[in-house]
């Protein structure tokens, strides 16, 4: 798809959120997050959350090995893979077990790669932190979020329940609705086979994540407040938060491309990510055998 098609997509996209209010009621665009637009879309800050002062920390780099970023390369400074701080007081025997596989597959020289850069789902709330740009559509019954980089796409039902026994699957089943100038989603229902960070933080069926999204800073800035809640990982719930960055469609991100380019990961070719020949690779391209669905 081109970048005009894209643009001739979202703009019509967009344009579906048409709420009429009765007669003396405030209409819903007064008050709810404009986070929709046929001519911008959100870059992600960064590829960690952020902590909250004064409640559980997020899990952060094992300080015998900190990380070396791709934009902090230099003389004797070469980038390195995500290792875990196993001495997290909120992680529970069954996350740190985990989290030290991964440790111990880097230390023998494996590529851990971000989950994203692999092609796979990064399910919820990894979804948050993927390096790229976000695309919303608000219609008045579901929400949608598009991530660009593999064109991954969250459905969130508003108003709605959940559903009795959803079935899991990669990005669980989101219901959201507005308080006031926020959207809160709320999912469950993730398989297993998904992080909640970027060091590999396992996580049960059981996880249940909060988002709640908000525009800031005078429009510049979306802001998610994120709880997730999994006694199978976490002594107490986490809680913490996530920003992006307001980039207009004639604007070029980092890596010098329009917002709007389509990107695929798994075909290899121009433009799109191939690690076939990767011989320390943790994981391969995923290929669907059959259905999961």
């Amino acid at each position: 798809m081109t970048r005009m098609h894209w643009t001739a997509a979202l703009t019509l996209m967009a344009s579906v959120a048409i709420f009429e209010p009765a007669a003396g009621q405030q209409s819903p665009h007064d008050t709810m997050p404009k986070l929709a637009g046929p001519d911008f879309g959100w870059s992600s800050i960064g590829t960690d959350f952020n902590a909250v002062p004064g409640g559980p920390q997020p899990v952060g780099d094992d300080p015998a090995h900190p990380r070396v970023g791709n934009f902090e390369r230099g003389p004797g400074k070469q980038p390195t893979f995500r290792m875990a701080n196993l001495d997290n007081p909120n992680l529970t025997d069954f996350a740190k077990e985990s989290l030290k596989k991964t440790n111990d597959d880097v230390l023998r020289g494996k590529a851990v790669y971000l989950r994203e850069a692999r092609c796979w789902a990064t399910g919820v709330p990894t979804y948050d932190i993927s390096q790229g740009y976000y695309y919303f559509i608000q219609t008045p019954k579901e929400v949608l979020i598009v991530w660009h980089g593999d064109h991954a796409v969250r459905h969130i039902y508003l108003d709605v329940p959940h559903s009795q026994n959803p079935k899991p699957s990669w990005y669980g089943e989101s219901v959201g609705h507005y308080e006031g100038d926020t959207l809160v989603v709320d999912t469950i229902g993730q398989n297993t086979q998904t992080f909640v960070d970027n060091y590999r933080t396992p996580h049960s069926e059981k996880l249940h994540v909060v988002e709640r999204f908000r525009v800031v800073n005078g429009g510049k800035n979306l802001k998610a407040d994120i709880v997730m809640d999994d006694p199978a990982t976490f002594r107490q719930p986490l809680h913490v938060t996530h920003t992006w960055r307001r980039t207009a469609d004639d604007e070029h991100g980092d890596r010098g491309q329009s917002p709007l380019d389509e990107q695929s990961c798994a075909e290899a070719g121009p433009g799109n990510f191939d690690f076939s020949t990767d011989p320390n690779r943790v994981e391969p391209v995923p290929t669907a055998i059959k259905a999961d669905f």
